[in-house]
């Protein structure tokens, strides 16, 4: 696997539809999970949103979630560029988050994840906000 760089957008209770949306026009598989598969989420009524979608072609990778309520949200504004990769993308990827960080305010550490992989979130001193995530190896086959 290879790091790769691409948009991951926010939404306020609609990247479900958001994101079949762009499917439905760019094509591509579309996955999304949701707050309570993570078991995330302080509020009941967030069960059901979208914690992360991902529609991937051979062509190109989009991203997107539903901000959790307690977090401040304006249509149009809410962004962030995500770095991911694998295993043997991991210096690479926490080199990218240390500079990254560097005069930044760090929002989650990258830290291991519910869903297994090293995951965080910051906002660069240009007030950019990137996250960063480092899947594991997946499992033997034999």
């Amino acid at each position: 696997m290879s790091v790769t760089l691409n948009p991951y957008l926010s939404f306020r209770d609609e990247a479900r539809e958001a994101m079949e949306f762009y499917r439905s026009v760019l094509g591509g598989e579309l996955e999304l999970s949701t707050f309570a598969e993570f078991g995330q989420g302080d509020e009941a009524a967030e069960a059901d949103k979208i914690m992360h979608g991902r529609l991937t072609s051979d062509r190109l990778t989009l991203m997107g979630a539903d901000t959790p309520n307690e977090m401040p949200y304006a249509a149009g504004t809410n962004f962030a560029v995500s770095l991911s990769g694998g295993p043997d993308d991991e210096a690479t990827l926490r080199g990218y988050w240390e500079g990254l960080a560097e005069g930044g305010t760090v929002v989650l550490p990258l830290e291991q994840s519910p869903w297994g992989d090293a995951f965080g979130m910051l906002t660069d001193r240009f007030g950019v906000q990137w996250m960063v995530n480092i899947g594991q190896a997946g499992p033997v086959e034999g």
